[in-house]
């Protein structure tokens, strides 16, 4: 088998890297760490390529840049993928403002490009996209709340399970970054629903694990891991810090792929994250952080919420687990976050970022 992962360097695409290398696949990758463009050196995913070179068999990378059609489609002429996983994004909501021809360009062309290639050149294949929640806009923000000690919760008892697949996309405010997705999203919905192709996709809620190069502008629970143990100072912005999000580890999301991959359907949609029980706001992973790091977060707070963003947001994901009845989260917050410091304290300890951890 032969699959086809693009941010291969990044959170979820290295996730699939190792998880399809262990099963005997042929991975092509593709990334040419433009997150360092995007963030500078501390997005630098440099790392995580040569930490999957060294610890994987059949794993090939390619230095390509998604933009570039011709070499798109070049790569698709030359090998016979058989799943493609399009993990490559510019995630970041400021950016995206401030670069918006940029993030256009990588989110909604860049995604284009790899679905036609896939269309000519391999139309029997899956084809994975990984999308975001903040497709719905702030339309989850017209759900009644209810203000708590430490979090935002829902207030009517039907909205307990979060944000199904059913949220409107449109006639609301996304920022920049959102709508960009929002065009990739219903390209490869149509992709699969117009030209009857195997797509499936996923909108992601906070997907985290130890293989994040989180930054300010994006990685919240990663960069909030980083921050505790550099001893770094940390902003709030907005919400009083109650903002409610739920935490996925990217090996879930990758075994939802593997479920996709076993039965896939043509234009299918599903929200992805961590759900009722991996949901935390940002005052309540500071707390968590600090009590299994034993050290102080030093926070400020900031009373403008960044554009478009979620007071409260957890995915529903009954759909998902309709569909596919084998897929479960199986790692708890806590869990999540112990692994994560885990790792933090090793690159403190170790002088290159060039390393090995333990995969469970």
């Amino acid at each position: 088998m032969l699959c086809l992962v693009t941010g291969s360097s990044g959170l979820i695409g290295s996730e699939a890297v190792q998880h399809l290398d262990r099963l005997g696949w042929d991975v092509v990758g593709i990334d040419n760490n433009m997150r360092r463009d995007f963030f500078g050196p501390e997005g630098d995913t440099t790392w995580n390529r040569d930490r999957l070179l060294r610890s994987t068999k059949r794993f090939q990378h390619l230095d390509t840049d998604i933009r570039d059609r011709d070499a798109v489609f070049q790569v698709f002429a030359t090998h016979p993928f058989e799943v493609i996983i399009h993990c490559a994004a510019q995630p970041s909501h400021d950016l995206a403002a401030k670069r918006p021809l940029d993030d256009f360009d990588v989110n909604a062309t860049g995604t284009v490009n790899l679905l036609e290639a896939f269309r000519r050149s391999r139309p029997t294949a899956t084809f994975i996209f990984m999308s975001t929640n903040k497709v719905y806009g702030d339309a989850p923000n017209e759900l009644p709340l209810i203000e708590q000690e430490t979090r935002y919760e829902y207030a009517r008892p039907e909205d307990y399970n979060g944000i199904s697949e059913e949220c409107r996309i449109d006639r609301c405010l996304h920022s920049v970054f959102g709508a960009s997705k929002v065009a990739a999203d219903i390209m490869a919905q149509e992709y699969g629903r117009y030209f009857g192709l195997n797509v499936g996709i996923f909108r992601g809620g906070c997907l985290t694990g130890p293989a994040h190069s989180g930054v300010e502008l994006h990685g919240f629970l990663s960069y909030l891991v980083h921050v505790a143990i550099a001893g770094k100072p940390y902003k709030i912005f907005g919400y009083k810090g109650k903002q409610v999000r739920d935490q996925i580890h990217s090996a879930d999301v990758i075994r939802a792929f593997a479920e996709f991959v076993k039965n896939p359907r043509a234009g299918e949609v599903y929200n992805l994250g961590g759900g009722r029980s991996n949901a935390a706001s940002v005052l309540e992973c500071i707390t968590l952080v600090e009590q299994l790091s034993g050290r102080r977060i030093s926070w400020s707070y900031e009373e403008r919420n960044r554009v478009g963003d979620h007071i409260c947001y957890i995915s529903d994901l009954r759909k998902l687990q309709s569909h596919y009845p084998d897929w479960h989260i199986t790692r708890t917050l806590p869990d999540i976050v112990a692994e994560m410091l885990r790792v933090e304290e090793e690159k403190l300890t170790v002088p290159s970022r060039l390393r090995n951890w333990q995969q469970s």
